[in-house]
């Protein structure tokens, strides 16, 4: 398999894509105009606490303020606390932890303050991470729990776990890197090794870590002398923290087709792993790097709604405010007579294609998948295991049930930040995201609503309608115009001013003398 990663920048952005045997797989854009916040650490200050919720809201300088959960409150906050008594009195990868020796007294008294609220009150001063990025309305979410990642391992400050990723699945290796890990740990740390860390000598460990405590030491001296809000720590941008996580020796090589983001990748990863150096690959042509490497029609298939499977079938993908929605259809497909393999056939195919492109668009949160029905309990499993081998590949964290007796299969997917769509489109000013735009005839009746309630109290014989070209033609319909008839039935001078401005859906009524703005006036 050949893995290659593509980046095009330009002055508005910069898009990374991962292919594998010419098949894009994953995609990340970076804009300059909303930035990756995701692993930013700030100097907060508690702005609310609401224990009916559970929750706190933390005032860290953004338009909304971050909503933390007390599950995300770490046993160690009372540890970062110290930074400033001093002074005035994802990753990503899945972890398994070391076992740690606990007592029963500990053990119970960690059960209790479980159900217990933290000690948190109004204007305390507190240290927190982002979590997820905005959405919508929402603020970020952010822990108090907070962890500097890098190349090969994941710096844990006042903690005292080793944890080692889940991808690494030799026992020997594992055993290898918790030993070293253990060798290079400094006091009152813990450490997570990432898979990049996998038959990596002590030496690249030691430094990378080396270079994460001298990050955090940097930070405590600037929480000292801070005061809230305040930005600490910028983790990388979205095209450089995609070379940390992914460049690995099994990427064959690196595309750039922007000479200083080349020097700046060049550089970044001759101090993270100059073994690597010589796959980055600046790009010279003057074709678009994404349209030689087929990249750029993936990405547009992306945006659609519906997704076509190689024997004839599709999936349609539609996003609802609760949750996205996957419903699998055939189409044309019958190439078996029994209905029930063609079924089957199809849903597989279907689990393949909705894996990849969750992982492609990077949808999060509850996503439910209408499969075409099936009658046999054994085929069903198939389609459930095939999801869970598919998954295996996606970084996120998923979880899923099997499929119900009605075809139904429910997943949660770790959502960080705004899926690729919403990234990357705005919503339509005419339609506001429903897809759908007001028939004209309604938009007429409306008007012309708004002509009787005018009659009644209306002071003004001369008025302006201004519309849209396209609702101003059927003004003009018919031998007797419409607009000619709305004069005559209401008694009043009617002049018609067409807008290319104006939205297809809106109506303005103006007093023509006035210039006096009648439509809310009588709605």
């Amino acid at each position: 398999m050949v893995k290659e990663i593509i980046i095009n920048s330009s002055a508005s952005q910069s898009r990374v894509a991962i292919i594998e045997d010419s098949n894009l797989v994953d995609f990340f854009v970076d804009h300059p105009e909303k930035r990756r916040m995701v692993g930013d650490i700030y100097l907060g200050k508690v702005a609310r606490v609401l224990p009916g919720i559970r929750a706190a809201f933390i005032d860290i300088g953004l338009k909304h303020d971050a909503f933390l959960h007390f599950s995300d409150i770490g046993e160690k906050t009372e540890a970062l606390q110290g930074i400033f008594d001093d002074d005035d009195s994802d990753d990503s990868d899945d972890v398994q932890e070391e076992p740690k020796q606990q007592n029963r007294s500990d053990r119970d008294s960690k059960q209790k303050g479980q159900s217990s609220i933290p000690k948190l009150h109004k204007g305390q001063e507190l240290l927190v991470q982002i979590l997820k990025e905005p959405v919508k309305d929402k603020g970020v979410r952010v822990s108090s729990s907070v962890s500097l990642p890098g190349r090969f391992c994941v710096l844990l400050p006042y903690d005292n776990k080793i944890g080692i990723s889940k991808k690494i699945s030799d026992f020997k290796e594992r055993r290898r890197l918790r030993r070293i890990a253990r060798g290079i740990l400094p006091s009152n740390c813990g450490l997570i090794i990432r898979t990049a860390a996998m038959d990596q000598e002590e030496k690249a460990l030691a430094g990378d870590l080396k270079y994460l405590v001298k990050q955090w030491e940097d930070l405590e001296s600037s929480a000292k002398s801070s005061s809230p809000p305040e930005l600490l720590f910028k983790d990388l941008s979205t095209t450089i923290s995609v070379i940390r996580d992914l460049f690995t020796p099994d990427v064959s090589k690196v595309f750039v087709d922007s000479k200083k983001l080349y020097k700046e990748i060049r550089n970044y990863v001759q101090f993270i792993q100059p073994e690597l150096t010589d796959k980055i690959e600046y790009y010279k042509d003057n074709e678009s790097i994404f349209e030689v490497f087929n990249v750029e029609e993936q990405i547009r298939a992306l945006l659609g709604r519906k997704v076509p499977l190689p024997s004839g079938g599709h999936i349609v993908i539609e996003h609802t405010e609760a949750m996205h929605v996957v419903d699998v259809n055939s189409g044309r497909y019958a190439a078996k007579k029994e209905q029930e393999l063609n079924s089957l056939k199809t849903d597989l195919e279907a689990s393949r294609e909705i894996v990849r492109q969750l992982r492609l668009r990077d949808i999060g949160g509850l996503i439910v998948i209408d499969f075409i029905d099936l009658e046999e309990d054994k085929n069903r499993k198939k389609i459930y295991d095939e999801l869970k081998k598919e998954f295996k590949k996606d970084r996120a964290k998923i979880a899923l049930l099997p499929m119900t007796d009605f075809g139904i299969i429910q997943i949660t997917r770790q959502r960080v930040r705004e899926n690729i769509l919403q990234s990357m489109t705005e919503v339509c000013p005419y339609c506001l995201g429903t897809g759908m735009l007001t028939k004209q005839s309604n938009l007429l009746h409306e008007i012309e609503e708004w002509m009787k309630r005018y009659r009644s109290s209306g002071r003004h014989k001369s008025l302006t309608l201004n519309v849209h070209p396209t609702l101003g033609s059927k003004f003009k319909e018919g031998w007797i115009s419409n607009l000619t008839k709305m004069q005559y039935k209401y008694f009043v001078r009617l002049r018609l001013l067409e807008d290319l401005k104006m939205s297809p859906q809106k109506f303005k009524i103006i007093a023509t003398k006035t210039g006096e703005n009648l439509t809310d006036e009588y709605n």
